[in-house]
């Protein structure tokens, strides 16, 4: 499986979609699937029963996949493309806008 371009950390730009142009940091990502979930963004209403870990129940707000495709890494507070290059003996990743390594 190809080497994927964002990582668990990453602030992204959404390029695409009902939340489009905002900001947010990748909680966790899913590779089988291409998706992504970030923070604030994409979010959906889920009824919730009453269970031991939840004894209320009711509605809850909470952030929703959103693929990979429609967000862009930021760097420096402009989003960009990533590309890889060698560096030594280790692979690191490269934004596509100014060349910089981003870690």
């Amino acid at each position: 499986m190809a080497t994927m371009k964002i990582k668990k950390g990453d602030m992204v730009k959404v390029i695409a979609g009902k939340d489009k142009d905002k900001e947010g940091k990748v909680i966790s990502i899913n590779k089988k699937d291409n998706k992504v979930l970030v923070e604030g963004i994409n979010m959906v209403t889920k009824h919730a029963k009453p269970s031991m870990q939840n004894q209320q129940g009711g509605i809850l707000h909470q952030e929703a996949p959103i693929d990979l495709s429609n967000v862009m890494l930021l760097h420096n507070g402009k989003a960009t493309r990533v590309g890889f290059k060698m560096d030594g003996d280790k692979k690191v990743r490269v934004a596509k806008a100014t060349g910089e390594v981003i870690d």
